[in-house]
């Protein structure tokens, strides 16, 4: 499929989504996330990617947030649509893609932009980024998750602090926050994120599509995730890559596993 909004690369495993709206500092707006949508779900749905890379073009923003002339004349039943709507077309859409996503946070990151990352199953950081959630200084709150992703991620009242401040953190301090895994330089912050995505191919894309579900049900409400665990712990063992993976080890060999 060819986008408007998005720039898609396939090469040895790796799908990688770039998000390229340059003039707009790559801010979300329907049509783009309507793309990453149908983008990611393209790419969750080939059997030859194992990883997934999402990022934004040039090195002044990931996603510098959602594109505020869209929203700014709504009404209340129509930013509960909104939030409503783009939450599940894309951020709880992408949270529990079986697909793992790496967030390549190059530049700023706010709003719907860190929101986006936040949904991601872990993010990476070059060291210009800068991240925060600044929707109160616009009279409004964080509607793509992030009230809830946030404190997930760095703490009830560090999310608060961020959140009431309106204020940015650097990449450093948001890798202190726990909020990002590894910070490094603009340019090499695409080959580290495919350094760990080959890491992650080397093993069972069932099993890691397990892994991603039981992680992802300890943050439902009603749901029990040592439950889901079991389950899907179980599950492992009804598989192709079950059987292969024990009888390499038992074979001291590298596994070779037959794929999504």
């Amino acid at each position: 499929m060819s986008y408007e909004n998005i720039l898609v690369d396939f090469q040895n495993g790796i799908s990688t989504l770039t998000i390229n709206r340059p003039s707009k500092l790559n801010a979300l707006n329907k049509a783009t996330i309507q793309e990453l949508h149908d983008a990611l779900d393209a790419a969750n749905k080939d059997a030859n990617t194992k990883v997934i890379i999402l990022t934004g073009s040039g090195e002044k923003a990931f996603v510098a947030g959602a594109d505020i002339s869209e929203f700014a004349h709504f009404d209340v039943s129509n930013g509960g649509k909104l939030a409503a709507k783009g939450q599940e077309l894309l951020f709880d859409f992408l949270e529990n893609l079986s697909t793992p996503v790496i967030a390549a946070v190059n530049g700023f990151a706010l709003g719907g932009g860190l929101e986006l990352a936040m949904a991601c199953h872990f993010r990476l950081a070059s060291d210009n980024a800068k991240m925060g959630l600044p929707e109160t200084s616009l009279g409004v709150i964080p509607g793509y998750g992030g009230t809830q992703r946030l404190p997930q991620l760095v703490g009830k009242g560090r999310a608060m602090e961020m959140i009431m401040t309106a204020g940015m953190i650097d990449a450093n301090q948001a890798q202190a926050y726990g909020l990002v895994n590894h910070v490094t330089s603009p340019e090499e912050l695409l080959p580290l994120a495919e350094k760990i995505a080959g890491k992650i191919m080397r093993n069972s894309s069932v099993a890691i599509k397990g892994a991603i579900k039981a992680v992802n049900a300890n943050f439902k409400d009603s749901v029990d995730g040592y439950q889901v665990e079991i389950e899907e712990f179980g599950n492992c063992f009804g598989t192709e890559d079950f059987t292969e993976g024990t009888t390499a080890f038992l074979e001291k060999r590298k596994a070779d596993f037959p794929g999504k």
